[in-house]
This record gives C-alpha cells, sequence and structure tokens, in this order.
C-alpha cells in the first residue's frame, strides 16, 4: 500500500506494509536522525513533528499519516544546532542519543505555548528520557532556549 504526506516540506509517497510504524518507514527511507531505542513508545528517541505536535514514530501507524505532514531534525537543522547550542552550555548533552527527539518536542513546545511555568515545560517533555544526565542540565538549557526566543 502507498502513503502520501509531506516530509520535511516535500510531498512524498512511500510503500508501505500493513501495521508499518513510522519510525520504521522513515528509517527505511534513509530518515535516520529518527532513532529507534525501546519500541514501546516509553522514551521518546523516536519523536518526529505531525502537524506540529510531538508523537512518538515507534508506535504510530504509517498508514495515519496520509495527506498529513511530518517534520524532522533534517528540516530544522538551524533551529536543532541552536537548542544544541543551548545544552552544550549547560553540560545537559552526554551520548546525544536523546537529543533529536528533545529538539522536536522543545521546537513544539515553543510554539505551543507562550511564557511556560516551569510545570508546563516539565509536563511537555516528560516523554522525553535520557539517561546519561540528571535532567537538571537539560531544563536549564529549555528554559534559557524559550527565554531567548520569547
Amino acid at each position: 500500500m502507498k502513503v502520501n504526506f509531506v516530509l520535511n516540506g516535500r510531498n512524498i509517497s512511500y510503500e508501505i506494509a500493513p501495521g508499518e510504524y513510522l519510525a520504521d518507514t522513515l528509517r527505511a527511507n534513509h530518515i535516520l536522525s529518527v532513532k529507534k531505542a525501546c519500541d514501546e513508545a516509553a522514551c521518546g528517541a523516536c519523536t518526529v513533528l505531525l502537524d506540529g505536535r510531538p508523537i512518538l514514530s515507534c508506535s504510530f501507524l504509517s498508514a495515519r499519516v496520509e495527506g498529513r505532514s511530518v517534520t524532522t531534525v533534517e528540516a530544522v537543522q538551524d533551529e536543532v544546532s541552536e537548542i544544541s547550542d543551548f545544552f552544550s552550555d549547560e553540560g545537559a548533552d552526554q551520548c546525544g542519543f536523546c537529543n533529536t527527539g528533545l529538539a522536536l518536542t522543545i521546537l513544539a513546545l515553543r510554539n505551543e505555548l507562550k511564557n511556560p511555568t516551569d510545570e508546563e515545560i516539565k509536563h511537555f517533555v516528560v516523554g522525553n528520557l535520557c539517561r546519561c544526565t540528571g535532567y537538571q542540565a537539560q531544563f536549564k538549557a529549555i528554559k534559557r532556549y524559550l527565554e531567548a526566543h520569547k
């Protein structure tokens, strides 16, 4: 079966298998920034933006993106680079495996919530797990990034 959608601003048509998940479809088509880690929708490494909102692509059926828009970090390199700089400044990135999913979540947070409280920030990013940090440095970096974009 074919699925037609917009991927990073380009109209795409991919052949997919019934029951195939979006993370698998994207990776099979060389979108390798989409990480596969838990395959249980529990870690956020596979996060992409669907119509501007973060979803976990390891548990989202590819057929459901028909006619919709999917964004990966390949389409937002400048923003991701800037977020990465904030993370580096705070010592918040270590192995970097979670960074792509977290960066997309942060971009969605910036677009969705204006002047979020600390609790709103924590709630928004709760699905993005990091096995290296204690989250405090990440939280500081996120706050600084959001402050810079008011």
